[in-house]
């Protein structure tokens, strides 16, 4: 029997994804059949929505199986041998110069940013007890570090500790910053194909051998990764870029399993896990890594805050840490003095908190204002092939023949602008990645319905 409180702050579902988790862990073997949902919701008078809710997260997070007219039953995990316990993307300089519609990807809209909030902030934070006379801490505001760590431990599972955090200036600085602390140890890097461009052209810039590893449905196929000499491996395995696919628990145990034999390292890229509108993520491949050696993990502001604070983070492990603190790169910040005092103030007095609750619940109903528009107005012409988190839906045209170029030409002839996926990515894999974020909610038909008139001409 599992103990549930209807009096905690926890919601009842989280509680009973808690708990069915720890049984699965503890008492259960690959192939054991859970009890179905009708009756747990019976033996714990519970509705049948809040069981179908830990259900369906214990799924998401590959716990779990379902079988067609058979019920849920536990899948295989890799738990042997393990104890649990940007650089914003730019805007291409070929966009017209009076766009009505911007389908950028990576962008909140202006309004969006709690600009009265900071304001009153940054005003108390530049005060005398700051010393503008002296070089801030190289690694980082103490207090922002500590915050971020808070932040990380309790929403995404990281362990770690304020000495293991370092405040960067965005995704290449952060990378840039590994590819430098890493070269002494590793000389051959893998990365996601279809993947973010940005991380393979850092890495190579250093000297690094590179190698595309191909993303299957649960994101970067491990075998094929086992088949290179690659040490370093770069993944966005809660929400794979730009695919969207998920890499479930027993592929990140086994991933792990792999780079640790090998004493190699990962590169957990969880640029988005705010904004997740279906589930919780999955939490971090970082806090599934018992040793503590063998990932470093990348985070940032810019999807939940802004991309125009220049604000990230690194989690690095302690053998990184070490070379941190020998080189140069320990003694300067990288972020302005008054940008991170105010950061940390904003989380220290759970402003943070809010902000996050309060844009993920207006960019899910911006998804779901685009979704229900794409689905409108394309019909049957199209189909969604990424949804449920970030800040854009991706969509494919439903016939095999489509130019993709002429789409985008048109569009930008009717002042549109639209981000194909390969531009960005790589591989074969292309769509339209349908950005919602930047635009307000009352904005989003309309024009999804302008761009709907060019798809509609390119698919006839």
């Amino acid at each position: 029997m599992y103990h549930l409180d209807p009096n905690l702050k926890t919601p009842l579902h989280i509680q009973l994804y808690e708990a069915l988790k720890e049984d699965i862990l503890t008492n259960h073997i690959v192939g054991d059949k859970l009890s179905s949902i009708r009756k747990v919701a019976t033996l714990y008078n519970l509705s049948k929505t809040t069981v179908e809710s830990a259900y369906s997260q214990l799924y998401a997070e590959g716990y779990i199986e379902s079988r067609a007219r058979s019920g849920y039953f536990v899948s295989e995990l890799y738990f042997d041998t393990f104890d649990l316990e940007e650089k914003a993307e730019t805007v291409p300089t070929n966009v017209p110069e009076r766009v009505k519609y911007d389908f950028f990807p990576a962008q909140l809209h202006t309004e969006d940013f709690p600009l009265k909030t900071w304001k009153r902030l940054c005003a108390r934070e530049t005060n005398e007890s700051l010393d503008f006379g002296a070089y801030p801490d190289g690694q980082g505001e103490v207090l922002l570090r500590e915050e971020i760590a808070r932040y990380l431990s309790h929403s995404r599972g990281v362990r770690c500790r304020a000495d293991q955090v370092i405040v960067t200036h965005g995704f290449i600085d952060g990378m840039e910053l590994i590819a430098k602390l890493a070269h002494e140890r590793y000389h051959h890097f893998a990365h996601e194909l279809p993947g973010y461009h940005i991380a393979h052209k850092v890495f190579s810039s250093y000297g690094y051998r590179t190698t595309p590893i191909k993303v299957g449905s649960q994101g970067l196929r491990v075998d094929a990764l086992q088949q290179t000499k690659a040490q370093i491996v770069y993944i966005t395995p809660s929400h794979q870029y730009p695919t969207g696919v998920t890499m479930p628990v027993a592929k990140r145990l086994k991933l792990l399993s792999h780079i640790q034999s090998i004493g190699g390292l990962i590169i957990e890229d969880d640029y988005d896990s705010e904004l997740a509108y279906y589930n919780r993520p999955i939490p971090s491949l970082q806090g599934l890594d018992a040793t503590g050696e063998s990932v470093a993990y990348v985070g940032t502001f810019a999807k939940a805050l802004s991309p125009a604070i220049r604000v990230g983070y690194l989690v690095l492990p302690d053998w990184m840490m070490e070379r941190y603190r020998e080189g140069y790169d320990a003694h300067f910040a990288r972020v302005s003095l008054i940008t991170q005092r105010t950061l940390a103030a904003f989380m220290h007095e759970g402003h943070w908190d809010r902000h996050v609750r309060r844009t993920r619940i207006l960019n899910q109903k911006k998804h779901q204002a685009m979704r229900d528009a794409l689905i409108r107005y394309l019909g049957t012409t199209g189909r969604i092939v990424a949804e449920g988190a970030g800040l854009a839906i991706l969509i494919q045209p439903t016939v095999p023949e489509f130019d993709w170029k002429r789409l985008k030409a048109l569009a930008a002839r009717n002042s549109i602008t639209i981000y194909l996926a390969k531009e960005r990515s790589g591989g074969e894999f292309e769509a339209v990645r349908m950005g919602f974020g930047g635009f307000r909610l009352e904005e989003i038909e309309e024009a999804v319905a302008a761009f709907a008139e060019c798809w509609m001409q390119i698919r006839n």
